[in-house]
């Protein structure tokens, strides 16, 4: 599409201001219609200038970072090549996948003849997710400024937004040993035990032969055994509910935000400790599951999957999620429940399956508490219907204190806090689990 510019309307003005004189002098009508056809021929013949190359392939590439965290701006660098062989003014609309937006919208170039220009912008992400994007709007403007032709360009964009990322998610994992002695555990030595190789040293009459490394021994010309230390790998276990329990806001955020973030700085803290970590997401049906696995691929696996969690106001299975669970996670762990308790009628099925984990399992239910139910609870009342309001409030409040001593009271860990403190809650509870040799 071809649409003339300010300059050419502005010059066309000019001249249909000067279209009276007609009236009083009459070689005006024809200087002037002359000077029409003129004009009208420049504006065509700078449309030509640009028109030969489609703006549908128009020579640009976009190279945005593999994925955005929240709260972090990045730069996206685009790289445009001039075709044509003079210098060409460009204007720039893109539209942007809707969880990301930029500091300026539009955006204008000058794009030197037979060079790269490139263009850094920076992006900041607005909330986590997964959205798709990308077409980008283009006007070119003519050689003598007369003509602007206008296409879109369509290079897809597929952004991923991740939660949150701490200064421990994005720090090298440190090594094995040192991961110990930051939990604060002890090597313990045993010959012939464990499964985690520690050191070789000259075997000793009396001992088991299995342990004689005959390699070693071959090597050295005397018996050498393998010497073990204990494995102290062990297994953290995340379950986020999607249902209806954490679908509602607290100051302004969604409290399963806060859970997804609490989940993701526990699986960093496991993965420093050498832990093994895995994730399940379920709401009426299980929606993802990660099998437990240590080191950055689990992490990556983990943040992928978080990245893309939606809630759903359905009420969650929990006899459903669970069975998926003990068919799938047969070894001991530290299974972390992220969800909230309403009711008592409504988390009967939650109190009753996170009991059936032990002995096998630590479980650990971490309740997001809602801060403006319990405003509403304390307020002092107005009128009548506040008053009923505080009355439901101070009720919902009892039945849930109520679930969580029958949760406490079956063996189930219990970490009932606000959701602004949860992740560094979680994170300081495991960290004592672990120096307790709980885990």
């Amino acid at each position: 599409m071809i649409v003339p510019s300010a300059t050419w309307f502005r010059v066309a003005a000019v001249l249909a201001v000067l279209a009276p004189l007609t009236l009083v002098w009459n070689d005006a009508a024809s200087v002037l219609l002359i000077v029409d056809a003129l004009w009208l021929l420049a504006f065509v013949v700078d449309a030509i200038t640009i028109g030969g190359v489609d703006l549908a392939t128009f020579p640009v590439e976009r190279d945005p970072p593999a994925a955005f965290s929240v709260g972090r701006a990045l730069p996206v660098a685009y790289h445009w090549t001039n075709p044509f062989a003079f210098a060409v003014r460009v204007r720039v609309r893109e539209e942007l996948p809707s969880l990301i937006t930029v500091a300026k919208g539009d955006r204008t170039l000058r794009l030197a003849p037979g060079v790269v220009t490139r263009e850094v912008i920076e992006v900041v992400p607005r909330r986590r997710g997964k959205a798709t994007g990308g077409r980008i709007s283009l006007r070119l403007l003519g050689r003598w400024h007369l003509a602007w032709r206008q296409g879109s360009r369509l290079i897809p964009w597929d952004v991923t937004v991740y939660p949150a990322l701490g200064n421990t998610a994005l720090r090298a994992l440190p090594t094995q040993l040192q991961r110990r002695r930051q939990a604060g555990l002890r090597n313990l030595r045993r010959l012939g035990e464990g499964r985690l190789f520690e050191s070789l040293r000259e075997w000793i009459p009396g001992e088991e032969t299995r342990s004689i490394d005959w390699k070693a021994t071959a090597r050295r010309g005397k018996l050498m055994a393998r010497q073990y230390e204990d494995e102290r790998r062990q297994q953290v276990m995340m379950v986020i509910d999607a249902g209806r329990m954490l679908t509602s806001g607290s100051e302004g955020r969604s409290r399963l935000d806060a859970a997804i973030d609490a989940a993701l700085e526990l699986a960093c803290s496991a993965a420093q400790h050498d832990d093994n970590v895995g994730l399940l997401v379920f709401a009426d049906q299980v929606l993802h599951y990660v099998a437990p696995s240590h080191g950055r691929r689990a992490i990556r696996q983990i943040l992928d999957i978080l990245a893309g969690v939606d809630g759903r106001l359905v009420e969650p299975d929990y006899p459903a999620a669970f069975a998926y669970l003990a068919a799938r996670s047969r070894k001991r762990a530290l299974t972390v429940l992220f969800t909230d308790i309403i009711d008592r009628t409504a988390s009967d099925a939650l109190v009753g399956m996170l009991g059936t984990l032990r002995p096998r399992h630590l479980p650990l239910a971490v309740t997001l508490r809602d801060p403006a139910l319990e405003r509403l609870a304390t307020i002092r009342p107005v009128d009548t219907d506040a008053a009923y309001q505080r009355a439901a409030a101070e009720e919902l409040l009892g039945a849930r204190e109520a679930a969580l001593i029958d949760l406490r009271g079956r063996g189930v860990l219990v970490l009932d806090v606000l959701p602004d403190n949860a992740a560094r809650e979680v994170v300081a509870q495991y960290q004592r689990l672990k120096q307790r040799a709980l885990v």
